[in-house]
């Protein structure tokens, strides 16, 4: 990278025709090196969104990228609760995909909102529940600010969700919270039993 950064010629912040840039894939495949290399140029912009609206920070926290999170974070360029195209934040990448570490990490900065919903309505802890992240969900429901029986724009539940993917763990941890109706339906009438016994999760 050095090498061809040598002539002046190159621009470090040119995007690929999905908007990418190679702070973008840097950051997603956990290159520290290469990422303080770039920011270290006056022309990248560390908060430079693609096509779909994701930064480089969204890029690393969807990948558990903890050493590229923080430092990306270091730059006040750098909005940690700034939402995609789709309305996810980068705490709602981390959380869908289980990055526990990058999780309490965005949680520390007061940008980013422990419960924005996406444009689906849907939350970090709804992601969470929705792939079973036990860890992230109890960090999550830490968060005073979290409502752990928030609707999206079906109706649905964290509850229902965590019982619609066959999560026993986080039905549980979500079961314990005074504010979680167990019995809550969607927009369609299905509760969390329904989809539980739907697939004949009989044990709970």
């Amino acid at each position: 990278m050095e090498i061809l950064l040598e002539p002046g010629e190159v621009n470090p912040d040119k995007p690929d025709k999905r908007g990418r840039t190679p702070l973008s894939y840097a950051a997603s495949s956990g290159h520290e090196g290469v990422v303080k290399a770039l920011l270290g140029r006056e022309e990248i912009n560390p908060d430079k969104p693609d096509s779909d609206g994701k930064t480089p920070l969204s890029h690393a926290a969807s990948f558990g990228q903890e050493g590229v999170v923080k430092i990306i974070l270091g730059w006040e360029e750098v909005n940690p609760g700034e939402p995609d195209n789709s309305g996810q934040t980068p705490l709602s990448y981390a959380a869908r995909n289980g990055h526990e570490g990058v999780v309490k990490i965005l949680l520390g900065r007061k940008e980013a909102s422990a419960d924005e919903p996406g444009n689906d309505g849907q939350t970090p802890l709804s992601y969470a529940a929705w792939n079973g992240h036990e860890g992230v969900v109890k960090t999550l429901l830490g968060r005073r600010e979290v409502s752990a029986d928030r609707l999206d724009n079906d109706g649905q539940t964290p509850l229902l969700y965590a019982a619609w993917n066959r999560h026993e763990g986080v039905v549980r941890i979500l079961l314990r919270q005074e504010e979680v109706n167990a019995d809550k339906p969607d927009k369609f009438r299905r509760t969390p039993l329904y989809f539980a016994s739907e697939r004949r999760h009989g044990g709970w």
